[in-house]
């Protein structure tokens, strides 16, 4: 008589790792470097950026101020799936387990990791591409996006593009003529098309789609008077416009500069909308708030010159005026420090039939199973805990489509 083959709780727990890791793309080329300060000292970390300074010409001294920058990161995302197995499942194989149990759950978990990690793009200022046309090309991808985040002085090491499907495979038809063979060879992996302009270039089918506001116009609409560094009021709009968090504008005779020479790119600076906002019916204006701070002078400088009342504004993430919302597809450029992921392990809880927790890869989740003695089931339980948010604006590119 064959003897009956019980999975243990490690190797239940280390098949899940494997296949939540295999399931993942955007989450697994963003900052992953601060999981381990998240030990016991509460659910928040405040990241230091690095500090920038003017130059001095000249022998004599001139003391700048220092004024650390920072990002602060929250531990506020605890997903998981969760089912229940007889007694006689526990007989299965591993890999018979995994088709069953494992790999549905772990698909339905990394797939709302990629889609926290790539839903942090409303919190993006930066915005290239036609609203409404597909990327098909290197001109139209890649090229729009490296630009843009050259004139932002961004490393040139581990840039990502994600893509839509239908983005991925326009450009990966753009291209069939150009691919040389290994590029081709790569193109034949699942999700990835190449290395192509620095850019790793990635299919994910979680890249977000946008639905914008409703603007009844995008002609017309000036600046009435510029309040803090990150407010404005704003005229010309109809009472039936909308706005939503994620909305991309430009303003007249305003110009990103390089964050190191502080010289104009020649670009008019993106600005990304933070908070709806309401239009008041009698003067038909609006109170917009926004990021990145207008700073037009020191170490921090991010444009040519502030606003100056009746400038135009532009909105970048609608193709035309329209009555309704719009959507429109975003795909993603970054590079690894552009965003953060933490993910952290939880704590082992005691009085239950087994509970485990493994590592793979800096990816953390617990497994638990109780008994339920009535049923002759065991529920069971996968979790993990993590946070994620935008490191820095400057290090990464939406890509309308």
């Amino acid at each position: 008589m064959a003897s009956a083959t019980l999975l243990t709780p490690t190797i239940i727990t280390k098949e899940s790792l494997v296949i939540l890791e295999n399931n993942l793309v955007a989450a697994n080329r963003v900052n992953r470097k601060f999981e381990n300060q998240f030990v016991k000292i509460g659910n928040t970390l405040t990241i230091r950026k690095p500090n920038r300074f003017t130059l001095r010409s000249g022998p004599g001294l001139n003391v700048q101020n220092i004024a650390e920058p920072s990002v602060t990161i929250t531990i506020n995302q605890q997903q998981g799936a969760d089912w229940q197995f007889s007694s006689t499942d526990l007989t299965l194989t591993v890999e018979e387990f995994s088709e069953r149990y494992l790999k549905p759950a772990m698909a339905t978990i990394a797939n709302k990791i990629d889609l926290d990690v790539l839903g942090n793009y409303t919190a993006l200022s930066n915005f290239v591409g036609t609203v409404g046309t597909t990327p098909s090309s290197f001109s139209q991808s890649v090229q729009l996006v490296g630009r843009r985040m050259d004139d932002q002085a961004a490393p040139q090491d581990n840039r990502t593009l994600c893509l839509t499907p239908a983005g991925y495979w326009n450009v990966a038809a753009g291209l069939s003529g150009l691919f040389v063979m290994p590029t081709a060879k790569e193109a034949l992996v699942k999700g990835y098309l190449a290395t192509i302009g620095n850019y790793e270039v990635y299919m994910d089918q979680n890249t977000p789609t946008f639905t914008t506001g409703v603007h009844f116009t995008t002609a017309g609409i000036t600046i009435q008077a510029l309040g803090s560094g990150t407010t404005v009021s704003t005229l010309g709009w109809q009472s039936t416009d909308t706005f939503v968090v994620g909305e991309v504008f430009t303003v007249a005779g305003a110009f990103n500069v390089n964050p190191q020479s502080r010289l104009s790119t020649g670009v008019l600076k993106n600005y990304v909308l933070t908070s709806t906002a309401a239009v008041s019916a009698a003067a038909s204006t609006a109170t917009l708030t926004f990021s990145p701070a207008i700073t037009t002078s020191g170490p921090y400088q991010n444009v040519s010159s502030s606003w100056a009342n009746s400038s135009v504004i532009t909105i970048l993430t609608m193709s035309t005026a329209s009555l309704v919302s719009q959507n429109v597809p975003n795909n993603m450029a970054f590079t690894r420090d552009a965003i953060g992921l933490v993910m952290v392990p939880m704590e082992i809880p005691q009085g239950v039939d087994f509970a485990a927790r493994e590592t793979y890869r800096n990816i953390s989740m617990r497994v638990i199973r109780a008994y339920d003695i009535n049923n002759d089931v065991f529920p069971t339980r996968i979790d993990v805990l993590y946070g994620t948010t935008v490191y820095y604006d400057e290090l990464a590119v939406r890509l309308g489509g």
